[in-house]
């Protein structure tokens, strides 16, 4: 198998690795839509560890089913299925406990490019098939499904993890990809008001497209001003960090309801060993707001739930797509992509034919 990775840390390349072997819960796939995540990059240029070298990179796929395990029942060959980015095992005593994220350990659910070999390659391995795939409509785009796997279901978590109701006031910190389905799905539970929080004209339209009710630059003036303005002072009931690192988590913090206001952290903070929250802020940790973070759900039931979302006509996560690609060896472009993240940049794809 062929794929493309990280050689060691700052360095990508392309890999040759011996072909997969298909265990009797597993399928093999070959891809049919792969796309490039700002987690890839921080994978390749920032973190660091024997996991990570000649570790083929990727956790954004759809595929068609190449071959199949002796004891996986739902699924055959020439299937094409909907691949998530977290893919646990389903058999960890712990996920009676808790989130299926963290079932044995912290981040163990994500597989892909990490723990095995990620999806930038002619082959995917896919674990626990019955349990985590989910079967691609046909009325489903492999556009909007690959946007599902990952931005769709981290974006609409983000929603979950900030606890939006009804007639809620939003704000949302970065509008790429992952917070652009943070408006959607805010929107989607509710609420009222959506203050979105970003520059770049072309995100700017689609968080408008989405749901947002206003929008804020921090070239206007002090962030945290402008949403005490627009709220009248109150504040808002959820907010969704999906960009902007610590500065976005202080802004988010200073201002969530005092009493009521809830946080969800969606922002992968890398490079820092530590970190800060400005006393001020949090109230002397007596102000009674909630800051929740987490991995994306993922599985086949939530596969499942977007899928409808996106059938219905609820939302079309494909619109995130603005560069599009064919074939695995344009991978390391839209790689690169991600990397430099020009202007025009919202969310690229590699789609393959055969």
């Amino acid at each position: 198998m062929k794929g493309f990775g990280v050689l060691e840390k700052g360095k990508v390349g392309w890999l040759e690795k011996p072909d997969y072997v298909c265990g009797a819960e597993d399928v093999i796939c070959r891809p049919l839509a792969i796309a490039p995540c700002s987690s890839d990059v921080h994978s390749a240029m920032e973190m660091e560890g024997d996991y990570l070298k000649n570790r083929i990179l990727g956790h954004e796929s759809i595929g068609e089913i190449v071959e199949v395990g002796s004891m996986v029942r739902d699924f055959k060959v020439g299937d094409r299925v909907v691949i998530p980015c977290t893919t646990p095992t389903w058999k960890h005593p712990d996920i009676q406990d808790g989130t299926h994220q963290d079932a044995g350990g912290m981040f163990t659910a994500i597989n892909f490019s990490s723990y095995e070999d990620g999806t930038f390659a002619n082959q995917i391995k896919v674990r626990s098939a019955d349990m985590n795939l989910a079967l691609l409509p046909d009325s489903v785009s492999v556009e909007q499904a690959c946007m599902i796997v990952d931005m769709m279901t981290t974006g609409f978590y983000g929603a979950e993890l900030a606890e939006v109701k009804f007639g809620d006031t939003v704000v949302v910190f970065g509008i790429g990809p992952v917070g652009l389905m943070s408006v959607a799905g805010a929107k989607l539970r509710g609420a009222a008001k959506i203050i979105a929080i970003g520059t770049r004209p072309d995100c700017v339209a689609l968080a408008k497209e989405y749901g947002a009710t206003n929008i804020i630059s921090y070239k206007d003036g002090d962030v945290i001003e402008q949403i005490m303005a627009i709220t009248g002072g109150k504040g808002a009931d959820a907010c969704i960090v999906a960009g902007g690192g610590v500065e976005a988590l202080n802004n988010a913090v200073a201002v969530a309801r005092c009493g009521y206001g809830t946080i969800g952290m969606l922002d992968v903070i890398t490079g820092e060993a530590n970190m800060t929250i400005n006393n001020l802020y949090i109230g002397g940790f007596l102000s009674h707001k909630t800051i929740k973070g987490g991995l994306c759900p993922g599985g086949r039931k939530r596969m499942e739930r977007l899928l409808a979302m996106v059938e219905a006509g609820r939302v079309d996560p494909s619109k995130l797509i603005t560069h599009r690609f064919e074939g695995l060896d344009s991978i390391e472009e839209a790689f690169e992509l991600m990397v430099n993240k020009p202007r025009d940049l919202i969310k690229p794809i590699v789609l393959f034919q055969y």
